[in-house]
């Protein structure tokens, strides 16, 4: 009698809804039906999205998919990212019925034993954990042992982690998932992809500028969550593994199975499938040409730029013995850019310029390539054309010569449609490409610019098409057939003199690799840096208000006076890789590739004093005749892209020469005075005494900095000497360096007190106090800001590169 009464009151406890499963007529009232991959039932009335999974096997698993997610509608700010078309990782997402239950989860094929038994590879696979992302009830049953299920829910997560994304630089915001929800509307059934959204909200009681300069609502954020769901890649891909020295993008995998004297961890190159029709022969169409579409939310003549930047592909893939293998199109009139289905090259507008990006889509499990997309920032058109019109004047445009701003920066969308593209292939950075002559559109590049007859010229801005690199690099990653074949092509470009140099050695401004820098030009760092001072002078000198057009205000020169004082900027940072410099490849065992090699003393030696130059009173001073017009003042609302990129100024419009003095020396000392320069400097010395020490590179830059006229003295002598006495305190730096630089600092406080003005005394009293020094070098805005620079006209990321 107790028994059965606490089985009445347990089942009283239950949910009705809980203890029976509806019928599946009774569920599918009032849905339509799409069928495709899975089909799938819509109630628009009510929001439901049934899922009809099939009977799940003895593990309960009813499913196993590609699953991606991507912004459908972005933020539109570049410092946080969140763009439009921006994908997340692809994972592979299993459908599990537990019970009642429905189970979304997220494998790790990332662990595994490749050649083992079943009990082996389940051993792996039991060992490494799983993540559970959703759970759901399951809403009817079908006869043949399938089931629905309703995602909404699933739908309306944050998935993306847009919370993470917008910390920091947009403000501490949450989910609000009240204001979340999945749309029934936005369903799209294929045979191989089902395209799901959700619209989320997102709030902040305290959002930055960054994002109230966007949103309509301060502190309200939506979003256009998509979910794809595709089907596996088919068996029969083959697949290819990574090499360091190939500027390939790979899938970490840890294989146990490998045997003992193998190791266990390795990467699986990225790409595409290419099947050759006829396997045997030199040349052959493919079974599934790679096709990429060209966004037509591009405007003209963009697009068209868009369209023959990314073409230039074909020629690799055409000499890597594809025939038609690759072409371009544009995008049909309503297809979905977003839908899995297709590469597309996306034009992406944001409030501030930023970053393009190339993304790939793979499969964890082997590395293949199944979708490839391109985000290519609207704004950074814009930005070549403003610093086009600041080095040759705004009147050449539209005249269709060698220097017409738009035919420069319409070459550099084709450079870099075509880099972008070249990452959604599967391809990395190669930043040595600029030290051999521009033989990567997988390099970033300065816009040469030379003069002639005196005058800047943009005839040889930009290269056009591919380069050697691009065309060995789709040979050994598509046209190698096996690994062996791919290594006899590496050994020939390795004998041809091929170099790579990828972005961990070439982006940190303290990074050792003499032939790895962003935005730099020819084949020796010095001369080209001496080269683009001289091209710098004379830019400066003519800079007025020709860079504008009839009609634009005069406050518009400020901003595009930056990228012109600033010219050199990145060739700064390439000539200083010279210095503590080591040349390395990414050699393997056997390959015959030669050792690390220190830079020569007398190299490293000229390197510093062509950066020396650049912090000479010449360099430095901004010619007086255009301070009038660096003054002009605005009464409209600020542009915050304005805002972000201009100097300091002296008070309202009122611009500081000063400043800009000051910001381009520190650009000099952040390369000179990065903190592993500095230490690799000692080691170097230390194995080689005739090797430039970290002490006599300090001393010759406070002696240029100490020995300026009094105008420039006081500003460009105290942000150097703040900058050592910073870098001394920097953890990064070696204990024995730092030791000497505080010895070196005490001297020159002492020096300095006995001085006979002001300001030696001042800074020698600040140097000798500790507490007040400390306040100094952690005081917002002491040290001067230098404008963002990156990106100048080229792409990143990175593959979210």
């Amino acid at each position: 009698m107790k028994l059965r009464l606490a089985v009445l009151l347990l089942a009283a406890a239950v949910p009705a809804a809980a203890q029976t499963i509806n019928p599946p007529a009774q569920v599918l009232a009032g849905t339509t039906a799409q069928q495709g991959l899975l089909p799938v039932h819509v109630d628009r009335r009510i929001g439901r999205i049934l899922l009809a999974l099939p009977a799940p096997d003895r593990d309960g698993v009813s499913g196993r998919y590609l699953y991606v997610t991507g912004l459908e509608t972005g933020l539109g700010s570049a410092p946080i990212g969140l763009d439009r078309g921006l994908a997340g990782g692809s994972r592979i997402l299993v459908f599990r019925r537990v019970g009642r239950r429905v189970v979304a989860e997220i494998e790790n094929p990332r662990f595994r034993a490749s050649t083992g038994t079943a009990i082996e590879q389940r051993g792996v696979r039991e060992s490494f954990a799983y993540s559970t992302i959703w759970m759901g009830e399951v809403a009817a049953e079908q006869p043949d042992g399938g089931f629905m299920v309703d995602v909404a829910g699933f739908l309306a997560r944050d998935d993306m982690n847009i919370v993470q994304a917008l910390r920091g630089a947009g403000g501490e915001f949450r989910f609000v998932p009240e204001l979340s929800v999945a749309d029934p509307n936005a369903v799209r059934v294929f045979p191989e992809n089902i395209e799901l959204a959700a619209r989320l909200t997102f709030t902040a009681t305290a959002p930055t500028a960054e994002v109230n300069n966007i949103s309509p609502v301060n502190g309200n954020l939506g979003f256009v969550v998509r979910h794809s769901l595709m089907r596996l890649p088919e068996l029969g891909y083959r697949a290819r593994r990574f090499d360091p020295r190939a500027g390939a993008f790979g899938t970490q995998v840890v294989d146990f199975a490998q045997p003992l004297g193998q190791p266990i961890v390795y990467e699986l190159a990225n790409r595409f499938r290419l099947e050759r029709l006829e396997p045997n022969a030199l040349r052959s169409r493919v079974r599934r040409p790679i096709a990429f579409y060209i966004d037509t939310a591009a405007p003209e003549p963009i697009r068209t730029a868009l369209f023959e930047g990314a073409s230039w592909w074909r020629a690799a893939f055409e000499a890597a013995g594809f025939i038609d293998a690759f072409r371009v199109e544009y995008l049909p009139e309503g297809v979905d850019p977003m839908d899995a289905r297709y590469n597309v090259v996306r034009w992406v507008n944001r409030a501030t310029r930023g970053w393009s990006y190339g993304q790939a889509i793979d499969d964890p499990r082997t590395g293949e390539i199944v979708r490839g997309q391109v985000l290519l920032g609207s704004l950074r058109v814009r930005q070549d054309m403003l610093i086009f019109e600041g080095l040759v004047g705004a009147g050449e445009t539209g005249r269709g010569g060698p220097n017409d701003p738009v035919q420069a920066a319409l070459a550099r969308i084709r450079q870099l449609a075509a880099h972008e593209v070249g990452h959604a292939l599967g391809l990395a950075h190669n930043f040595a490409a600029s030290i051999a002559g521009r033989y990567s559109v997988m390099d970033y590049p300065a816009p040469r610019v030379t003069l002639v007859n005196g005058e800047p010229s943009l005839a040889d801005a930009y290269g056009v098409g591919l380069g050697r690199w691009d065309q060995f690099a789709i040979s050994w990653l598509y046209g190698a057939d096996s690994d062996a074949e791919g290594d006899a092509r590496m050994t020939a470009a390795l004998a041809e003199g091929l170099r790579f140099v990828g972005d961990n050695e070439a982006r940190a401004v303290g990074a050792a690799h003499p032939q790895g820098s962003l935005w730099d030009d020819g084949a020796d760092p010095v001369a080209e840096l001496r080269r683009m001072m001289e091209v710098r002078r004379v830019v400066v000198s003519r800079f007025g208000p020709r860079a504008l057009y009839p009609g634009e205000p005069v406050s518009n020169l400020r901003r595009k006076f930056v990228p012109i004082w600033l010219l050199h900027r990145y060739q700064i940072e390439a000539a200083a890789k010279l210095i503590g410099g080591v040349d390395f490849s990414y050699s393997r065992n056997g390959d015959g590739q030669e050792a690390a090699r220190v830079v020569i003393p007398d190299r490293q030696r000229a390197a510093l004093d062509a950066l020396l130059d650049t912090m000479s009173a010449d360099a430095l001073t901004v010619p007086q005749s255009l301070l009038p017009y660096l003054s002009a003042g605005w009464s409209g609302n600020p542009d915050r892209q304005e805002t972000i990129e201009i100097f300091r100024t002296a008070g309202g419009n009122v611009f500081d020469p000063l400043v800009a003095s000051e910001t381009a020396a520190q650009q000099t000392l952040n390369s000179l005075l990065a903190p592993d320069r500095l230490n690799r400097l000692e080691a170097q010395h230390a194995a080689d005494g005739g090797q430039m020490a970290p002490a006599a590179m300090i001393d010759a830059i406070l002696d240029r900095a100490l020995g300026l006229d009094q105008a420039l003295r006081g500003r460009v002598a105290t942000a150097t000497i703040l900058a050592v006495a910073r870098v001394q305190r920097d953890p990064a730096l070696s204990p024995t360096i730092a030791l000497a630089l505080s010895e070196r600092l005490a001297r020159l406080a002492r020096t300095l007190q006995a001085g006979r003005d002001d300001w030696s005394r001042g800074l020698g009293r600040l140097l000798g106090d500790n507490v007040a020094l400390t306040a100094a070098l952690t005081a917002p805005g002491r040290t001067p800001q230098i404008p963002p620079g990156m990106p100048i006209g080229a792409g990143e990321d990175d593959w979210l590169g």
